[in-house]
């Protein structure tokens, strides 16, 4: 839901409360006391209201298109996912949950196993956690490499503009890329799925600036490049966003990745920053 808005432009006040929706789900969000929850509602009211829609470049076949995938990854390829984060994977979870205080291991410990049980309950509840890891692996590496396949060599999903399911599949991707260190779905994106750790890479250095983490200049091709990939940054607390802080008060100056080349020879950003180039020259 963030990377929507950052795509769509919309400013937004995070809130990290762990209030939940009335539907005990996330995300949802308020607009002038107006309280909407669900990404796909959240989206159809902030287009009527607001007039935003990243699809308006797509024909009829390839909305279609869109919204399958969409559900594919949210109804299908999230629980594999989850499953790897708050089952298989918990210990490395553990690591990475940001709880401070006398007590913080404690509390992580029991915050975990609480939703590891809830995960595992909530999959069997909608039947993929009835079958053996093996097979809800096989599943999981199915629906990775159908996206691999439809995204190609193109930019993004739809094309070489971005459009709405952009944000739903970066949102699921990138926990395989920077928050499942050394499982099945790191080494496949890592790996195999080069094209989508690229964009990945893509999308995170156009939408999110501020996020840097220790593996900006890694190249993901080989399997010598494993070991490398395997190191991981907890995500910041990114609570407010607006895309005009990106400009200086002049508009004189970008955000930019310390490793910026508008010469097009960067592997994973050079469509990135030459987008950029061109937001700056038509705002001057």
């Amino acid at each position: 839901m963030e990377t929507y808005l950052r795509m769509a432009d919309l400013p937004y006040q995070n809130y990290f409360d762990g209030k939940l929706s009335p539907q005990g789900k996330m995300p949802w969000i308020e607009y002038n006391h107006k309280k909407v929850s669900g990404t796909e509602f959240i989206i159809d009211f902030l287009e009527e209201k607001l007039g935003v829609n990243l699809n308006k470049h797509l024909g009829p076949h390839e909305r279609a298109v869109s919204r399958a995938v969409t559900k594919m990854v949210e109804e299908h390829l999230y629980w594999t996912l989850a499953y790897c984060q708050w089952v298989e994977n918990l210990h490395e979870t553990q690591k990475m949950v940001s709880l401070f205080g006398p007590f913080s291991d404690l509390l992580k410990w029991i915050f975990c196993h609480l939703t590891k049980g809830i995960v595992k309950r909530e999959m069997y509840g909608h039947g993929i956690g009835r079958f053996s890891e093996e097979e809800m692996y096989t599943l999981m590496e199915k629906d990775m490499r159908t996206l691999a396949g439809l995204l190609g060599d193109k930019k993004y999903i739809m094309g070489s503009t971005v459009s709405t399911v952009d944000a739903t599949v970066f949102g699921h991707l990138a926990q395989a890329m920077w928050t499942l260190p050394g499982t099945r779905p790191e080494r496949l994106i890592k790996g195999e799925l080069i094209n989508l750790a690229m964009y990945c890479e893509r999308i995170r250095r156009k939408f999110w600036p501020e996020w840097h983490h220790d593996d900006d200049n890694t190249l993901y091709e080989s399997e010598e490049s494993s070991e490398a990939s395997k190191t991981y940054s907890p995500l910041q607390d990114f609570s407010f966003y607006s895309r005009t802080e990106t400009f200086d008060e002049e508009g004189n100056s970008i955000s930019q990745t310390p490793d910026t080349d508008y010469t097009g020879h960067s592997l994973f950003d050079s469509d990135v920053d030459m987008d950029e180039y061109r937001d700056h020259e038509q705002c001057k």
